[in-house]
């Protein structure tokens, strides 16, 4: 199982979970977050291109140009699509990216109907928790019921994420699906938005392999 941190603000601690062993680094490329990576990180472009941990800019509606400019501008591996994005639109990206596409479920939620046109279409689903407000994107910092993907017809790899906190490593383990691909955290492993608290995601990696 992968462990992706997102909300990542500087080069410095992408150097820090990528030391842990952290396979994924997000960075979010939303001017609406707390976690804003676009100015942060501006200056340091160069560095995070060249370093060696799988990288992946979060997006929520931005113009395919805007993508492929901060593709080439950080050496994202993946981009995560946090929006309304199209099936035809994840298709056109699929070819110089690697797609992660998001889903946001509340509890009972038929799940092979939300992902059906987008089965051919990215190379992951990451489930996250909705907040059940129109045009409101991004985390909640709550979990959704996990059961609800025990009961579905995922047959592509995804990431689980929603409110996923340190107190949660032996539920982590404890959840299997034959697709889960990883496991992402962000806000409950913070000092401050987009501060992380390395020593919190230490023990948590720890806890989750034991």
């Amino acid at each position: 199982m992968k462990i992706k941190v997102c909300g990542i603000t500087s080069f410095g601690q992408l150097q820090e979970i990528q030391n842990l062993g952290v396979e994924y680094a997000g960075m979010i490329f939303y001017e609406l977050s707390k976690r804003n990576a676009i100015t942060k990180l501006n200056s340091e472009k160069d560095l995070i291109k060249n370093s060696s941990i799988n990288k992946v800019g979060v997006f929520v509606n931005a113009d395919y140009d805007t993508i492929i400019k901060t593709i080439d501008d950080y050496g994202l591996l993946a981009v995560q699509l946090h929006g309304d994005e199209t099936d035809e639109f994840c298709m056109e990206l699929m070819d110089l990216v690697k797609v992660i596409k998001v889903f946001k479920l509340k509890d009972q939620q038929n799940i092979d109907e939300l992902v059906e046109s987008f089965q051919n279409v990215c190379h992951f689903f990451l489930f996250d928790t909705s907040s059940g407000e129109e045009g409101v994107y991004g985390g909640t910092g709550e979990k959704f019921n996990w059961d609800i993907l025990a009961k579905s017809s995922i047959r592509k790899p995804f990431f689980l994420s929603g409110g996923i906190g340190p107190e949660d490593a032996d539920k982590v383990r404890a959840f299997k699906h034959d697709y889960l691909y990883g496991i992402d955290i962000n806000s409950r492993f913070e000092k401050e938005p987009g501060v992380k608290d390395i020593n919190l995601i230490s023990e948590f990696i720890k806890a989750t392999k034991r």
